[in-house]
């Protein structure tokens, strides 16, 4: 972890040199590992008063704390929302530094995204209820027609469901992945529980033929998540101030906590737009797409296919795909080709060779090298 961010820009080792970069490192896995909100005390008494009490408060009554408090979350002021970037300021300062040092106007990287693709897109769906699961082929049908596949979160044991959806879903491309256990808030609350949860976790992971996991409400413990012995793990926002645990990594790439992948959540949640905040489209996925592309970064978002019931919210969603089919340089991925992808990056480097740099280790059929300018 110590060299977190060094190793993921992945330089020719002669331009590593160049800086030092014992502060970045440093600071990448203070932000990663959120242990600014620590320092800040930011988990609020109000935010914890209330995820006390809501499992004792109707539905109604529930919506209207959130929308009136997310007034007072919108104010935070780090991380910011939705764009937080402090972290890839910190990396793209130390390469602007690196090239003065070195006379040059681009440094040649390891590319971020396989078969020279750009940026990527990562769709994914919890479903929290019966009313989701209805709704599951509703959502993957507009999906498939504009030629995208998704990874599904289930809760094992919050709602009964015929288990033959999930071979639905795979026979068509999608994947599955495990929500939690029972959706109640406690797998966090003490390592205790933690352990004790994970065994049951694992079976059905197993079952399930599952590589990833999402904790419900976002939860976690940077210190424990390596336990999960997961594939990959996508409980992270880079930032989301609306949320149970309020804050987020700051980072719009997959990250290592330790030996765990990590692939953050990188777009406003459905349900914080929708529901909390009253918008009417997804007009800020739009946006925030446009800043992660432009910093060849990762966009995952969640959609909950419990709060898609309405024919204009599906036509809201298809007509994001819509334009997204269309975007120069896209990869669009199953969160589990994401890690089988990074896995691969991060297990090779770049090497001169004949007065070039060429890819050597498990990336270098499908990795390109990118020149990235220096502005």
């Amino acid at each position: 972890m110590d060299r977190e961010l060094q190793d993921f820009i992945k330089l020719p080792e002669e331009f590593e040199r160049a800086a030092d970069w014992t502060e970045a490192n440093r600071l990448f896995e203070y932000y990663t590992s959120e242990r600014y909100a620590d320092d800040a005390g930011s988990s609020s008494f109000i935010n914890r008063l209330y995820y006390a009490l809501k499992p004792f408060l109707p539905r109604g009554i529930q919506m209207q704390l959130r929308r009136a408090y997310s007034r007072v979350q919108a104010r935070r002021e780090f991380p910011r929302w939705p764009v937080e970037p402090v972290l890839i300021e910190i990396l793209e300062s130390l390469l602007r530094k690196i090239g003065s040092e070195l006379g040059l106007a681009t440094l040649p990287h390891l590319g971020f995204w396989p078969k020279g693709k750009q940026w990527a897109l990562v769709l994914t769906h919890d479903v929290e209820g019966v009313g989701g699961v209805r709704n599951i082929r509703a959502v993957a049908e507009v999906e498939k027609r504009q030629g995208f596949r998704s990874s599904w979160n289930f809760v094992p044991e919050r709602y009964p469901f015929d288990p033959r959806i999930l071979e639905d879903l795979k026979a068509d491309g999608f994947e599955i992945g495990v929500h939690g256990l029972h959706h109640d808030g406690l797998l966090f609350q003490s390592l205790q529980t933690f352990r004790q949860r994970l065994p049951e976790i694992h079976r059905y992971a197993s079952r399930w033929s599952a590589g990833g996991f999402r904790s419900p409400a976002t939860h976690r413990n940077y210190e424990w998540m390596h336990e999960l012995n997961f594939q990959y793990d996508s409980s992270f926002p880079d930032t989301d101030v609306f949320e149970p645990n309020p804050g987020g990594c700051c980072w719009i790439f997959p990250f290592f906590v330790r030996t765990l992948l990590e692939i953050p959540i990188t777009l406003p949640q459905d349900h914080t737009l929708l529901e909390i905040l009253k918008k009417r489209d997804f007009a800020l996925w739009h946006e925030k797409v446009r800043w992660i592309k432009s910093k060849s970064g990762l966009a995952l978002l969640i959609l909950h296919p419990d709060y898609i019931l309405s024919a204009e919210r599906l036509s809201f969603y298809e007509d994001f795909l819509k334009t997204m089919k269309d975007e120069v340089g896209l990869w669009s991925a199953l969160p589990s080709e994401v890690a089988v992808w990074w896995r691969k990056r991060h297990a090779s480097h770049l090497v001169a060779k004949n007065g070039r740099y060429e890819i050597v280790g498990p990336a270098e059929g499908e990795g390109y090298v990118a020149l990235r300018p220096l502005l």
